[in-house]
């Protein structure tokens, strides 16, 4: 199981190593700074407002204030 990963992080290209490593020191200098609940926090405050604007009740909402403006 263990050699199974290993050999699956093998074939994981450069960049994407790269591009997880800078991640990785960004979660973790944003927690020493203790910032990182705030903005996991407001992404998911984000998340759930996008998620409501793409539901089929507001997005009939917003077609009906679009016919009653035109």
């Amino acid at each position: 199981m263990i050699k199974e990963l290993l050999d699956k992080l093998d074939s994981v290209n450069d960049h994407t190593k790269s591009i997880i490593d800078w991640t990785s020191v960004g979660v973790a200098f944003g927690s020493l700074l203790q910032i990182l609940p705030s903005i996991a926090a407001a992404l998911s405050i984000l998340w759930t407002i996008i998620r409501i604007y793409e539901t089929k009740t507001v997005q009939n909402w917003l077609k009906k204030v679009g016919k009653k403006n035109a």
